[in-house]
């Protein structure tokens, strides 16, 4: 059966590359992925597939059954949109849009469970239960297409018994895949802070309070708690977090002290009690250094996605499955990531896998990171992707329901 698969994902390919670079060369920002959508209906259409448009004004579900369809679901995930970057690559499918860019490789998700989709579509006699295709907007950005979805009903009328999606890995050769069980991926919450004080003239400290210089005390006190002390949970275990700021903003100049100082940051960690316990310890840090300077803060702590955990017995399906599909030396074990990702809110709400697929070519000099202007794939993970894909929704559909309970 599985040679059935990989003939099949041969088969596809030239379309899945083509329906990519349709996608990368035209990207759409969060939550306007109009284009995008309306294409991929289209293709959908095609190919003869039911499917429910709309959902969150541009995400898609869409339906294959099989023998026995009320049998068992399972849920595939692709995400549709694109980040607010100039692309600096200069190939034929080079994004059309100014601005906009596919360099998170969610192009190459949507192209890939398209991709699966047709695999599926054409094998529906040879398997039983039903795959339930998710096309999700807006995983860029807060809130997070996902949890949207999610309270539109995306998960019922069927509901599936879990989900897997998979995700560019551009530092890992294409052919390869990864996986991890367990923990895998951050909760991550957005700081907003600014500090107000006194402006003035530079060359009259008695005059003025100095906004900047308590911000500086802040950033260097939440440092120490954060990131230079070490923090377990109640069993001991380790808990890993990251704050970090990236934006400071102060009109001043050389001799005029601001009135305020604004800073934007990012939280992050795997563990929920402490993630509440450190909202709170943010601000008791920010209000005792306002207090020791003089200074007074307006605090906005944003919070996003939740962490991402894979289900141990699920994950271990789908890592046999891209063992039987790719040879044990092409599926690698992976890292927990301090990273989020959207699909972390399907991951709580029912057995999910979400892996790593390697897209990388040292060789051809295909090595740039996601979120750059110069990312961009060794195209022949599109054929494991979707085959793969397909192969590991297959072997779960043959799980029989109580073993996955």
């Amino acid at each position: 059966m599985i040679d059935l698969f990989k003939i099949k994902a041969k088969h596809f390919f030239p379309r899945i590359q083509e329906i990519r670079r349709h996608l990368h060369a035209h990207p759409e920002m969060s939550f306007q992925e109009y284009n995008t959508s309306a294409y991929i209906a289209g293709v959908l259409n095609e190919l003869g597939i039911e499917h429910t448009k709309d959902i969150v004004k541009t995400g898609i579900v869409a339906i294959i059954r099989g023998k026995n369809s009320s049998k068992k679901t399972i849920a595939l995930r692709a995400d549709l949109d694109a980040l607010p970057i100039v692309e600096k690559n200069e190939v034929p499918y080079k994004s059309q849009n100014e601005g906009m860019m596919h360099a998170c490789g969610h192009d190459v998700h949507s192209a890939c469970l398209l991709g699966a989709a047709m695999i599926l579509n054409e094998t529906r006699d040879v398997w039983e239960g039903t795959v339930k295709l998710i096309f999700q907007p807006g995983e860029e950005m807060l809130p997070g297409g996902a949890k949207l979805m999610i309270a539109e009903g995306v998960l019922e009328n069927p509901s599936p018994e879990c989900i897997i999606a998979q995700h560019v890995f551009p530092s890992m050769p294409a052919g390869k895949v990864g996986f991890r069980e367990g923990m895998y991926m951050a909760s991550t919450d957005e700081i907003h802070l600014t500090i107000h004080g006194k402006g003035g003239h530079a060359a009259m400290p008695a005059e003025y309070i100095n906004p900047l210089l308590a911000a500086s005390e802040i950033l260097l006190r939440l440092d120490k708690f954060f990131m230079k002390t070490q923090h377990s949970d109640e069993k001991g275990n380790s808990i890993p977090c990251v704050l970090a700021f990236g934006k400071m903003l102060a009109d001043g100049a050389t001799n005029v002290i601001p009135d305020a100082i604004e800073l934007k940051g990012t939280f992050r960690t795997m563990n929920e009690q402490w993630r509440e316990f450190a909202h709170q310890k943010i601000n008791e840090i920010i209000q005792t250094v306002c207090t020791e300077t003089g200074t007074r803060s307006d605090l906005r702590i944003v919070r996003g996605y939740p962490f991402l955990v894979n289900d141990n017995t699920i994950t271990a399906l789908c890592r046999d499955a891209a063992i039987n599909y790719l040879g044990a030396q092409n599926v690698e074990e992976l890292p927990l990531r301090m990273t989020a990702e959207d699909f972390a809110w399907f991951s709580h709400q029912l057995p999910s896998c979400f892996y790593r697929l390697g897209t990388g070519n040292v060789s051809r000099g295909i090595t740039s990171g996601v979120h750059t202007s110069t990312f961009d794939i060794d195209e022949s993970a599109l054929e494991i992707g979707s085959g793969l894909m397909a192969w590991t929704c297959y072997q779960l559909l043959k799980e029989s329901s109580s073993e996955n309970k």
